[in-house]
């Protein structure tokens, strides 16, 4: 067989070269059209109409994070640090003036001025957290962009918070650790009116009218325990749950909200919500004062707000003890806190 000469013409004209080619096969087209015309081809490969779904896939960088309750505490009494991580207990000294007259005399010795001390003893609670991770773990989340030891050193902040935030409203169980509506020496709270539907305690059944007598009610009662240690100027804050709260925004027969008439007739009130409020007795709205002649009312007290220990290396992974310590809720003056339940 000779050689195509349209070869060497590819060749010297065009650079296309076909090395050991003799001819074209098949050169007949009308041939080769009615031989593809007749063949029915057949897949070796699965029919596919695309790309793997997850090249098509789309990562927000934006997290979405789980929303924990409000942790109000610190907002309704001033948070102090008491002592470290190695006190155990606390004492706190109370103070009380005596005294008696006497008719005057030039050589009289009657009448006697004096001091009387008591002690307040208070127990600590200290309480940890461990946080671990592993080198794999770390990079396998790595691959959806999540930086997982941030994480999991976010979460053990906010697992210690939460529980304090807890211990600074309820205290601690079998200890002399108490909370803002659980201490002992609080006075016991008061009943609402019964007023609205039918005759009900309750203010989702009460106008804005009924519910600010309530408040009144309540002040009415901090000022029978004050003895007169209070005026309606003075700075305190009134606190209930977020359900109750929404009930402040009711009106009167003037049209005037339940807010608007305590920021008229108590200037320095300021109005806070928690969840803790809303207790297995009911629920509660207290009326606590600030502080009564440069004394605090009540305080929240820790040890230690967050002591990070060393990170422990193993084999592959690692681990970190957190720790923290509470004294629940120091109630210096009980007398200067009311409460309202049932609302």
């Amino acid at each position: 067989m000779k050689n195509n000469a349209e070869f060497a013409m590819l060749a010297s004209r065009y650079g296309v070269h076909f090395p050991g080619a003799m001819d074209y096969l098949n050169k007949d087209i009308s041939y080769d059209i009615n031989v593809a015309m007749d063949a029915q081809p057949t897949l070796i490969t699965t029919s596919n109409a695309g790309v793997p779904y997850f090249l098509a896939n789309y990562i927000d960088p934006e997290f979405i994070r789980v929303l924990v309750t409000p942790m109000k505490a610190a907002k309704i009494a001033p948070e102090v640090k008491k002592g470290d991580w190695t006190t155990l207990t606390s004492m706190f000294p109370m103070v009380e003036s005596t005294g008696q007259v006497s008719s005057y005399g030039d050589y009289s010795t009657n009448g006697q001025s004096n001091s009387n001390e008591n002690w307040v003893s208070r127990q600590s609670y200290h309480f940890q957290t461990v946080t671990q991770w592993g080198e794999r773990e770390l990079d396998m989340a790595g691959l959806g962009k999540i930086d997982k030891a941030a994480n999991i050193n976010v979460a053990s902040a906010l697992t210690l918070s939460k529980f304090q935030n807890k211990s600074y409203f309820f205290g601690i169980a079998n200890l002399q650790n108490y909370g803002l509506l659980n201490d002992p020496s609080l006075s016991t709270p008061i009943t609402p009116a019964a007023t609205g539907t039918s005759s009900g305690t309750l203010w989702s059944t009460k106008d804005g009218a009924a519910i600010y007598g309530d408040i009144v009610l309540l002040y009415g009662q901090l000022q029978s325990q004050m003895r007169g240690l209070v005026d309606r100027d003075a700075e305190m804050v009134l606190a209930m749950s977020p359900e109750i709260e929404v009930n402040l925004t009711k009106t009167n027969t003037y049209n005037v909200n339940v807010t608007d008439q305590l920021k008229k007739n108590f200037p320095n009130m300021r109005i806070e919500s928690a969840v803790e409020y809303n207790t297995t007795g009911g629920q509660l709205v207290q009326m606590k004062l600030d502080s009564v002649d440069g004394q605090p009312v009540a305080q929240v007290a820790f040890t230690e707000k967050m002591r990070a220990h060393p990170v422990k290396v193993e084999l592959s992974s690692f681990q970190q003890k957190k720790s923290s310590g509470t004294w629940g809720a120091i109630i210096r003056l009980p007398i200067g806190i009311a409460g309202l339940l049932g609302v």
